[in-house]
C-alpha cells in the first residue's frame, strides 16, 4: 500500500493486471480478496469534495452549560472514556480525549457499524432506488425462496432487527468460547463458512418476521447481503466502496480516518461482502461528520449525499416491535422522555455511541469501554444496554442545554436578520385555541375590517358544521384573545376528502373587493375568486402543473390598500405537492387586475448586477428567493408597514414531526422559522429558528396584518397547531 505512487506510474493496463493478480495469488482457496483489502486504495487526489470544516465554540454561546458538561465528562472519565465529542449548531463545544488517544485516533465501533456501515450503505441503495424497505430479503437471497419463514423476510425486517433470526451469542459467553455455527460467525473463516453463508445458511428463524424485536448479528449480516446484491449492477461492488465514493470521502473523511469490515472481503456467490455488524473504526471527527450528515437529512452544504426519504427510513421507527430504525436506535417511542423522540443513535459493545438530534441540533460521539454493565436478567437490549447509557449518558448530555431552541442565525440558511433582533413568545398557557379539529387557516383582512380565512380536514369554528370538510370558509371579527370566528357555507368553493385526496386551500388573498383563493392537491394548484367574500366561487379554467405545488399570497393589509406597487406577489415551495419537503422557495408576480389570467404570471428569475429583481414568462426559468436544503415547506407571508418588513413563517418538519407512517405531521410537533426581508424577493434573513418550537406549529402560520400593532412589534401569530385555530402572541425586539 505504501508503493501505491510507484505503481501509478505503470501504465492503467498493466496496473490494474498486476494489481488483481497479486490479489488473486495472495488469496486462499474459496476466499478472493478485493484487489485491495486496505480501504485506503480507494484514495484519489482531491478525495474531499467539500470546504466545511468543524470550527469551536464556548458551550454557553451555543447554549449549553460548560460546568455540566465538565461535570459529564468527569462521570465518563471514571468510566474508562477514551473520547467524548459534543457539537452543537455546527460548532464543536466540548472535546476531550484520554491520555492515550486522540482527536486523530480511530477507534473500534463494534455493534454502532450497525448504524453507519449497515445503515449508511442501505441509505446510499435506498437513495439509488436499487431496492425498498418492503422489498423480500428472497429478491436477492434465491436459498430463501422456499423457506416458510425467511422467505417472509424483508429488507425493513432486516434493518431493524425484527427479522426472527437467532443471534451469534449465548448465554454473555465471549464469542471466541462459543461453539457451533455460533462460534464460527465471529471467527470470519474462509467461504463457505464465512459469516455471510452462515448468516444465510445455518441461522434459524426462531419467529416469524415482525412478530417481536429479536436483536441479531446475523440478520444484519443479510441485509447487507442484500444490499450487495443490489448494487451489484452500480460503480461499487461492495459497501467499503460504495461508502468511500459516495459518503465518507464527499462530506470530507479522509482514508485515514476509518476502515471498515474487520479489513476483510468475503466472496460468497460471486458477490463481494463487506462486515457491517461490527469491524468499523472512525475517528471521533469522522463520527461526528456523519452525525451531521444525519442531522441535516441526508445533505452537505448544498450537495445531496442521501436523499431525505432515504435518511429518514434508515434512521426513523421502523413502525415494528423496537421502534428501530436500520441498524439504528430511535426514541420514537417516547421510552426515554427527558430525550426527544427525535433522537436517534448507534450503539456497540463497550458503549461507543454516536448520538444524534435534529431538534436540538445536538451530535454528541463517545468511545470507550461500558458504562455500566448490563443488570441481570434484563429482559432486552433497551434495558441491557440502552437504559443505562440513556441514564448517565444522554440525559445528562441534555440537561446541559440551557437554550432548546436553536438561536436565530444557526439555521444552515439564511443568515440573522439585521433588523429584528428577537422575537419572545407569550408563555403556551396562554395561546388561544378554537376550531377545534380544523387544520391549515391561510387567510386575508377583507374590505368589511374582518379576516376571511379557509380551514381544512375538520368542521369549523363553534357551533361545528354537520360534516366534514377539506376545505371550507370562515369570517373571523374582532381581535385575540376576544375575537368570534363563524362558518361561511358556500356550495361552489366547499370540497370533501381527507388528506391529499382533499382540496385545500394554501392562500388567501382580498383586491379591490375580490377574495382570491389558491388551492392545492388539484396537481398541482389551482385559483379560485369570490365577488360576494366567499359565498360563490370561480374556478380558473388553468392549474399550475409544474412546480407550485403549495402557493400562497403575500398580504399588504386591509384590502391590499398598502401594496407597494400594482402586483400581487405569490410564494410556493419549489415542489409539485403540499406534502413534499423542498430545497427553495419560489417566487411569481402578476398584475393586480390580472389575477385570473395564467399568461400574465412572471416568476422571478434571479437579480441582475445592480441588485434588481428579474422577471420571466418561461417557468423553467425561475429561480429561488430562499435556498435551503431541506427545510423550505408551507409558507405564509406578510407586509409588516410600521418598519416596512415583509414576514414569512414556515412550520419546519423534522424527524419529530413524521407520523408512524413516515408522513410530515408538524400539528404536534415540528420547528418553526420566521424569516424578514427588505423586499419581497429578499434578501431573505432568520429573524426566528427553533428546530423544535415549543408547541405544535402546525400545518400553516402566518402574522395577520390586522392583528399587528401601530409600531409594529407586537403581532399575533396564527397557526394550526394542535389541530386547531391556534392564535399566539408575539413580541418583537429590534436591533
Amino acid at each position: 500500500m505504501r508503493r501505491k505512487k510507484d505503481a501509478m506510474k505503470l501504465s492503467p493496463f498493466r496496473f490494474l493486471f498486476l494489481a488483481c493478480v497479486a490479489g488473486a495469488l495472495a488469496a486462499p482457496i474459496g476466499y478472493l480478496a478485493a484487489p485491495h483489502l486496505d480501504h485506503r486504495s480507494y484514495t484519489r487526489p482531491g478525495f474531499a469534495d467539500t470546504t466545511f470544516e468543524w470550527r469551536t465554540a464556548t458551550p454557553e454561546s451555543q447554549g449549553m452549560s460548560k460546568e455540566k458538561l465538565d461535570a459529564l465528562k468527569e462521570v465518563m472519565a471514571a468510566r474508562k472514556t477514551k473520547a467524548f465529542l459534543v457539537v452543537r449548531n455546527d460548532r464543536i463545544v466540548y472535546e476531550w480525549y484520554s491520555a492515550d488517544h486522540s482527536a486523530s485516533k480511530p477507534h473500534g465501533t463494534a455493534s454502532l457499524a450497525k448504524a453507519v456501515v449497515a445503515g449508511l450503505s442501505l441509505g446510499v441503495a435506498l437513495t439509488d432506488r436499487r431496492t425498498a424497505l418492503n422489498d423480500k430479503a428472497a429478491k436477492f437471497v434465491p436459498q430463501w425462496k422456499n423457506d416458510p419463514r425467511k422467505s417472509k423476510i424483508t429488507i425493513r425486517h432486516l434493518g431493524s432487527h425484527t427479522s426472527g433470526l437467532e443471534d451469534a451469542e449465548a448465554n454473555n459467553l465471549p464469542h471466541e468460547k462459543l461453539t457451533g455455527w455460533k462460534g464460527d460467525f465471529w471467527k470470519r473463516l474462509d467461504p463457505p463458512n464465512d459469516p455471510f453463508t452462515i448468516s444465510r445458511d445455518l441461522t434459524p428463524a426462531l419467529y416469524d418476521p415482525g412478530a417481536k424485536l429479536q436483536y441479531s448479528n446475523p440478520g444484519i449480516a443479510m441485509l447487507t447481503y442484500c444490499v450487495t446484491a443490489a448494487i451489484g449492477g452500480g460503480e461499487s461492488k461492495d459497501i467499503r466502496a460504495l461508502l468511500a465514493e459516495r459518503v465518507l470521502r464527499p462530506i470530507g473523511i479522509s482514508d485515514e480516518e476509518w476502515s471498515v469490515g474487520y479489513n476483510r472481503t468475503f466472496t460468497v456467490d460471486g458477490l463481494p461482502m463487506v462486515g457491517s455488524w461490527g469491524g468499523g473504526s472512525f475517528t471521533a471527527r469522522a463520527l461526528a461528520r456523519i452525525g451531521r450528515l444525519i442531522l441535516r437529512r441526508g445533505d452537505w452544504d448544498g450537495r445531496r449525499i442521501l436523499s431525505r426519504e432515504a435518511t429518514r427510513q434508515i434512521t426513523g421507527d421502523a413502525g415494528l416491535p423496537g421502534h428501530c430504525g436500520m441498524g439504528w436506535w430511535t426514541n420514537a417511542a417516547g421510552r426515554y422522555a427527558k430525550l426527544p423522540k427525535d433522537a436517534v443513535w448507534g450503539a456497540g459493545a463497550g458503549d461507543q455511541v454516536l448520538l444524534v438530534i435534529p431538534s436540538l441540533n445536538l451530535i454528541m460521539a463517545r468511545y470507550g469501554q461500558t458504562i455500566e454493565p448490563p443488570p441481570p436478567g434484563a429482559p432486552d437490549v433497551f434495558a441491557a444496554y440502552h437504559d443505562p447509557r440513556a441514564k448517565i449518558l444522554f440525559e445528562p448530555l441534555v440537561e446541559a442545554i440551557t437554550n432548546k431552541s436553536v438561536p436565530a442565525g444557526k439555521a444552515p440558511s439564511p443568515p440573522r436578520s439585521a433588523v429584528i433582533k428577537e422575537i419572545q413568545w407569550a408563555p403556551p398557557e396562554t395561546i388561544v385555541r378554537k376550531a377545534k379539529g380544523s387544520d391549515n387557516w391561510p387567510m386575508t383582512w377583507a374590505d368589511d375590517d374582518a379576516l376571511y380565512a379557509a380551514y381544512g380536514d375538520g368542521n369549523g369554528f363553534e357551533p361545528f358544521i354537520t360534516e366534514k370538510l377539506s376545505l371550507g370558509f370562515a369570517k373571523i371579527a374582532g381581535a385575540p384573545p376576544d375575537f368570534l370566528g363563524e362558518n361561511l357555507r358556500s356550495p361552489t368553493g366547499e370540497a370533501r376528502g381527507q388528506g391529499a385526496a382533499g382540496k385545500k386551500a394554501s392562500g388567501m388573498l382580498m383586491v379591490d373587493g375580490v377574495l382570491y383563493l389558491w388551492a392545492r392537491n388539484v396537481a398541482n394548484s389551482q385559483l379560485a375568486w369570490s365577488r360576494d367574500r366567499g359565498t360563490t366561487w370561480t374556478w380558473a379554467d388553468w392549474k399550475f402543473t409544474e412546480s407550485f405545488g403549495c402557493p400562497t399570497f403575500l398580504n399588504f393589509g386591509r384590502n391590499y390598500a398598502v401594496a407597494r406597487d400594482g402586483f400581487v406577489y405569490v410564494y410556493s415551495p419549489d415542489s409539485d405537492s403540499a406534502y413534499e419537503i423542498a430545497d427553495r422557495l419560489t417566487l411569481a408576480r402578476v398584475p393586480k387586475d390580472r389575477i385570473h389570467e395564467r399568461e400574465a404570471y412572471e416568476f422571478f428569475a434571479g437579480l441582475d448586477g445592480a441588485r434588481r429583481p428579474k422577471w420571466t414568462r418561461d417557468l423553467a426559468r425561475r429561480a429561488a428567493v430562499i435556498t435551503n436544503p431541506g427545510r423550505c415547506y408551507r409558507s405564509g407571508v406578510t407586509y409588516n408597514a410600521a418598519f416596512r418588513r415583509y414576514l414569512l413563517v414556515q412550520p419546519v418538519p423534522g424527524a419529530a414531526s413524521r407520523n408512524r407512517e413516515g408522513k410530515i405531521d408538524v400539528r404536534f410537533s415540528g420547528g418553526l422559522a420566521i424569516y424578514d426581508a427588505p423586499e419581497p424577493w429578499g434578501p431573505w434573513t432568520t429573524a426566528f429558528f427553533a428546530e423544535r418550537w415549543d408547541v405544535g406549529p402546525g400545518d400553516m402560520a402566518s402574522f395577520p396584518t390586522k392583528w399587528m400593532s401601530a409600531d409594529g412589534r407586537t403581532l399575533y401569530l396564527v397557526f394550526s397547531g394542535d389541530d386547531n385555530f391556534s392564535v399566539r402572541k408575539a413580541t418583537l425586539t429590534l436591533n
